[in-house]
């Protein structure tokens, strides 16, 4: 009966009956709507007309602090707040002044409240940003983009109702330009779009300090100062939508502006059990992109609360790889430097009756829909005393748990604040055999280094309301938690728990195997960092979480590469020639020019002797139509040699293979161009080249109905060639690991750090670009 007289009363409202339902779903909203409809009732002692009622559910859904529904209800319900920009200015007023007792006299003045927006004035300003755009609207005509006229109206009639504004708009631009043409109504063509996406495509050619990048049409840095237009300023916590405000909230923030001057503060939190990845990239980007664009600092936090886990390598590799990335952290700090803090918050949430010592197994507090725990209402003292115990080494792992008292967004409840663990720790050793969750550990480490904004990925949000209310309950400074979508790729898994089984089967070596997406991997593999930066910037601040295809990510790769890498000249599978008429009496020196493109940029030399090699792929003895390389009457040109050869003999062995050529050789401008011109080595260094496929066949090898059986039987068997004896120019002789070079016609490559003396090691990065018109 109450529902069905809460769909009336909604529906009375102006509320459609499908919304009126959908909000009967919401028990908060329905409860606040259900109030301030009665109150408005009240109020006027008639019927809530359609406009009020829209005002009043923008109202219930948006308004935070509900202390305030009745002053604002009485604004609504009395018409001195009747529009839907007044409405937004007073959510904002209150959300901003917390405290009682508020203003009126300042209130109103902020919200509009007495001012009257004639319908002359409405049709001045309109008429006046037509004028303004009248040439470019006689060209576009329907085609123009509106929203601006209304914006530009909006800008001087702050006050004005939306809906006047564009009623306006429409009518005279329908007096301008009449009735809408058949040309009017064919789509806009997408010229403008198509050139954004073009010069998009332009790659950073400097890399800044702190991975900044220069010649991008929108920079990482640029859309984190767009970001910081959204953020709350530093010291104005309370104007976040969520934000719990209490009595001791702005004394709190006073002390923490004394503290940081108003700087802005993030933190890059990882857990030291593993490498970091791809969507770590994002994550580095984003913490430390949005402390430098804002002039502020990040810290590089450990979240070392599971020893268990934790190793020596891990610590170290992530170091590296945020420096690899460009940044430098304000100062590195350890969750274990705070752990005697910790433990005496955890106690005072005891004696203030918001925390208990439980005994329920791990097993039973697995899930959302977990039985409350028998002993979440046991005297203080007693969990006092079992948590003293507890810390004392009295109880074995899984004998007692520490658990807050409060539900979180997901439904779990009591979340679990201190579990025993008899595991030494890297840095406080055996001091400590309860350790501290992330739930518990992570809100509270923010509060102490006084981080401003603690952005992590979408995935927490359900922590939220745990975060504000962990730091509320103890009254210490409250940060504000901001969310932003997770970056993955397709044909990839970045799990630790997977990248752990892939290594133990056998299908990678270690976590830095060049087909992983793990960081250190691309490291090795030869993607520089300037291009992860570059494709973190081309993905951008995104709230959803995205899933990007590996080719967009290589060329990022591609475009740095091709501005950074010299080229060399190198055959993988090799054909022996022989010049017969090689026209001098020893080996030539030839310049090759490091980037052809750029001659200024420098040459290195390579020798011209009479037996060359190149590729077995280059000859065809009987070629198909189209083959424009070597072949029986169809030379080719030898790259950077000015020499073009021409086929006499060829010479085959027992079986009957191609085992070397024997050719002529003319200068190039002594005849007819050839069709095509082919690399080529002389004298060349032995090495191994490793060339890198997908490891996986699927696009989501983790998804069962993609992948029935499994991530692991998806691996695709041919992700990695090994070519053992590759011949390479010997202008990379003295080439050290993770110098990258781009041999001519195959794709770019970096040296490997299993490179020995006498023995480079070269790992194919990435292709180069497809030209379909090549053959």
């Amino acid at each position: 009966m109450a529902a069905l007289d809460s769909l009336s009363l909604f529906t009375g409202l102006g509320l459609s009956e499908q919304k009126a339902r959908e909000t009967l779903k919401n028990t908060a909203l329905s409860a606040q709507l259900r109030e301030a409809a009665t109150q408005a009732q009240q109020t006027l002692g008639s019927t809530i007309d359609k406009a009020t009622g829209t005002l009043l559910y923008g109202l219930a859904s948006r308004l935070r602090d509900t202390r305030r529904l009745s002053f604002l209800v009485s604004y609504i319900a009395s018409k001195k707040i009747h529009t839907e920009p007044q409405l937004s200015a007073a959510l904002e007023y209150v959300r901003s002044h917390p405290l009682d007792p508020i203003d009126t006299v300042d209130f109103e003045q902020e919200c509009g409240v007495g001012v009257i927006v004639t319908p002359e004035q409405i049709e001045e300003a309109v008429e006046a940003a037509i004028n303004r755009h009248q040439p470019q609207l006689l060209v576009e005509r329907y085609h123009f983009n509106m929203g601006l006229l209304m914006g530009e109206a909006r800008a001087v009639l702050k006050w004005a109702d939306g809906k006047m504004i564009k009623n306006e708009v429409d009518m005279q631009v329908l007096h301008l330009l009449g009735p809408k043409l058949e040309a009017d109504l064919e789509k806009k063509p997408k010229v403008a779009k198509a050139r954004l996406e073009e010069t998009d495509r332009r790659t950073a050619k400097d890399v800044m300090e702190n991975g900044e990048t220069a010649d991008q049409t929108l920079s990482l840095m640029e859309q984190l100062r767009g970001e910081a237009l959204k953020f709350h300023k530093p010291g104005e916590n309370y104007k976040t939508p969520g934000y719990v405000v209490t009595p001791h909230t702005m004394n709190l923030l006073k002390q923490h502006l004394e503290i940081t001057g108003g700087q802005v503060r993030t933190r890059f939190p990882p857990e030291p059990n593993g490498i970091l990845h791809i969507g770590h990239a994002k994550a580095i980007n984003f913490n430390f992109g949005y402390a430098k664009a804002n002039n502020g600092i990040c810290f590089l936090r450990f979240d070392d609360t599971n020893p268990e886990k934790e190793e020596a390598k891990f610590f170290s590799a992530i170091c590296d790889m945020v420096a690899w990335l460009g940044y430098t952290p304000y100062k590195v700090t350890y969750a274990s430097d705070y752990f005697d803090q910790l433990y005496a918050w955890a106690v005072e949430l005891i004696r203030r009756g918001l925390a208990y010592v439980c005994h329920q197994r791990v097993e039973e507090l697995k899930g959302h829909n977990t039985l409350p725990s028998p002993w979440r209402d046991r005297p203080t003292e007693e969990s006092l005393l079992l948590f003293e115990a507890m810390r004392k080494g009295k109880f074995s792992e899984g004998e007692a748990t520490l658990r807050m008292k409060l539900v979180m967004e997901d439904g779990k409840m009591d979340p679990v604040a201190y579990r025993v663990k008899y595991i030494p720790h890297h840095r406080t050793g055996d001091k400590w055999c309860i350790y501290p969750t992330y739930d518990y550990t992570h809100c509270l480490c923010d509060s102490i280094e006084h981080i401003t904004h603690s952005l992590c990925t979408k995935e927490f949000q359900a922590r939220r309301s745990s975060y504000f209310w962990l730091c509320n309950a103890l009254d210490i400074y409250c940060p504000v938690q901001w969310e932003y979508g997770r970056l993955n790729l397709h044909y990839a898994v970045v799990s630790k728990r997977k990248i752990l089984q892939l290594v133990a089967t056998g299908a990678v070596r270690d976590w830095d195997d060049p087909r992983l997406f793990t960081l250190t991997a691309l490291r090795r593999r030869g993607f520089p960092p300037e291009a992860i930066n570059s494709f973190c910037a081309r993905v951008g601040v995104t709230v959803a979480q995205t899933t990007m295809e590996p080719h967009l990510l290589e060329a990022c790769v591609r475009d740095v590469l091709n501005d950074t890498a010299p080229r060399a000249m190198a055959v993988l599978e090799s054909l022996r020639v022989i010049i017969t008429n090689f026209p001098a009496a020893k080996s030539l020196d030839i310049q090759v020019p490091n980037f052809p493109a750029d001659e200024t940029k420098g040459f290195h030399q390579v020798p011209f002797a009479p037996i060359v090699f190149i590729e077995r792929t280059d000859f065809k003895e009987e070629p198909e139509p189209g083959f424009k390389r070597l072949a029986w009457g169809q030379p080719v040109g030898l790259r950077h040699t000015g020499y073009v050869i021409e086929l006499q003999r060829v010479v085959k062995g027992p079986s009957g293979s191609v085992e070397s050529l024997e050719v002529t050789c003319r200068r190039a401008d002594a005849g007819e161009k050839p069709k095509a011109f082919i690399h080529w080595v002389s004298q060349p260094l032995m090495c191994e080249v490793r060339l890198y496929e997908r490891l996986f066949q699927h696009k989501n090898p983790e998804d069962p109905t993609e992948v029935p059986g499994g991530f692991l039987s998806d691996l695709n068997l041919a992700s990695l060639h090994v070519v053992e004896a590759a011949l390479v120019d010997c202008s990379v002789a003295l080439a050290r690991p993770f110098d990258k070079f781009q041999f001519e016609r195959l794709g770019y490559f970096s040296v490997d750090p299993d490179s020995h003396q006498g023995k480079l090691v070269f790992n194919r990065t990435v292709t180069l670009k497809e030209d379909p018109g090549k053959v």
